[in-house]
């Protein structure tokens, strides 16, 4: 039987391949973004991560992590009621790389912040629903984030995921120019 440390770790490992690698190159146009834009790539996988060295699209084990995480999201979003804090941001953490065409991720993780009482699970069930938003845009999550990180009666660690999340949206969505947030 798997102990609580083993499943954690799993979790960690899990939605690794699922996340776009920077190569050392960090910028606010990649933050939180794990995969390539569909919009701009044809879907043959060639798309800006290039070709490795075997000849194979450097993208492909990025697209094959993120359909094995959304084939088995049913069974991670069990797991955001597991009784260890561990495991609930692991399950959100591998989540957040599932495709949620349907809402079902973010809506999960909406219902799971509603009753979390935890500090840290509550700011990764935030970085979550940013991550998952990121790669499908929709509108009413943005404003869910905004909602949390105007909050002054949330933890401060909650309401700095969520203003991440919230920025890292607008950049997105293209809105994320200093003179349009100062605006809002």
């Amino acid at each position: 039987m798997p102990t609580t440390h083993t499943v954690a770790a799993a979790l960690a490992v899990l939605s690794g391949p699922a996340r776009a690698r920077h190569f050392g190159v960090a910028s606010r146009d990649g933050l939180l973004l794990h995969r390539t834009d569909p919009g701009r790539h044809a879907p043959d996988d060639y798309d800006d991560y290039g070709v490795e060295v075997t000849g194979y699209p450097a993208g492909w084990s990025v697209a094959a992590a993120r359909a094995a995480i959304t084939a088995e999201a049913p069974v991670l979003l069990t797991l955001l009621k597991d009784p260890d804090p561990a495991i609930r941001i692991d399950a959100a953490y591998a989540l957040a790389t599932a495709a949620d065409l349907d809402h079902t991720v973010r809506t999960a993780l909406a219902a799971r912040f509603a009753t979390e009482h935890d500090t840290m699970v509550r700011a990764a069930l935030l970085l979550a629903a940013a991550e998952t938003t990121r790669a499908h845009a929709h509108p009413p999550t943005v404003r869910w984030l905004r909602e949390r990180w105007q909050d002054r009666t949330e933890a401060p660690e909650a309401r700095l995921a969520a203003a991440v999340g919230w920025l890292a949206s607008l950049i997105a969505s293209g809105s994320g120019s200093l003179s349009v947030m100062c605006a809002r």
